[in-house]
């Protein structure tokens, strides 16, 4: 593919890094993202990716806009409350940047639908907010072969995580079972500091391109966390557990299913390096 003029100026600054440059660029623009979740985390990764210069971001997110949303979920404004998000989203990302190709799933991600969609794409990036579909998409990414990046925000706390299947920790080498029905309060009952999720989000869109361009050293066994009160990163090293139910040796997770839902988004948890 050749770039237009315009083009080459719209990602000059790109071309310009020796770690990009033109054929980086070309790679980005053939790369496929699926966002799972046009909300806190999935905003402000989409625009960034947008920006970018991705050539197709899929979004999927069955929800509308309220004006709970609005405090971190940037891809909606006022005058989208009540619209469909990927609706809204893809307005966002196409006046944002209209060489990018926007393919919108108004639907939920479930096991009957997951492995079919992730196929298509070559990054997923987790922006829910819920365990049980936390581990879904761990789950069809690591049976599509797909790297993932896993992001969750809780009231001050962030994480970000990448998942290389075969060759990283999967999310069930680290956390085997979603979390008991209400041991981790939501962010509707705990709240979130709004900023968290751009903070979170543009570090999981960074970790996007850089598996996309082939560049730099991923979040793979080892987990980010991220205290806004402190402004401070700490960093959690995981490994590929050999008992693990889905990835290990003897996996005993042969299909996707889908677990009880169960509302949060960031599971404080100890994890030995």
């Amino acid at each position: 593919m050749e770039f237009t003029d315009e083009q080459i100026t719209r990602y000059s600054r790109h071309i310009l890094l020796p770690e990009v440059g033109g054929k980086g660029q070309k790679k980005i623009a053939k790369s496929r993202m699926l966002i799972v979740g046009a909300g806190g985390l999935g905003s402000p990764a989409a625009l960034y990716l947008a920006a970018a210069g991705v050539g197709t971001i899929g979004l999927i997110d069955s929800d509308v806009a309220d004006l709970s949303n609005l405090q971190r979920q940037i891809l909606h404004h006022t005058p989208d409350l009540g619209r469909p998000k990927v609706v809204s989203g893809k307005e966002k990302i196409q006046a944002l940047n209209p060489d990018v190709n926007v393919v919108t799933y108004e639907d939920r991600l479930i096991a009957k639908n997951a492995l079919e969609l992730i196929r298509g794409y070559d990054v997923v990036i987790d922006g829910v907010d819920n365990f049980p579909a936390k581990f879904l998409i761990n789950d069809a990414c690591v049976f599509a072969e797909k790297p993932l990046v896993h992001g969750g925000i809780l009231r001050f706390d962030g994480r970000v995580f990448t998942v290389i299947p075969k060759k990283s920790a999967c999310y069930r080498c680290v956390f085997k079972n979603p979390p008991p029905p209400g041991l981790v309060a939501s962010c509707q009952e705990a709240g979130v500091i709004g900023v968290l999720a751009g903070i979170i989000g543009t570090i999981q869109a960074t970790e996007a391109l850089k598996l996309v361009l082939g560049i730099g050293r991923p979040l793979t066994d080892r987990m980010l966390d991220f205290d806004a009160r402190r402004t401070s990163f700490r960093e959690i090293k995981t490994r590929r557990n050999p008992n693990c139910p889905l990835c290990g040796e003897h996996p005993t997770i042969t299909e996707l299913f889908d677990h009880e839902p169960e509302s949060c988004e960031l599971k404080q948890a100890k994890v030995e390096a």
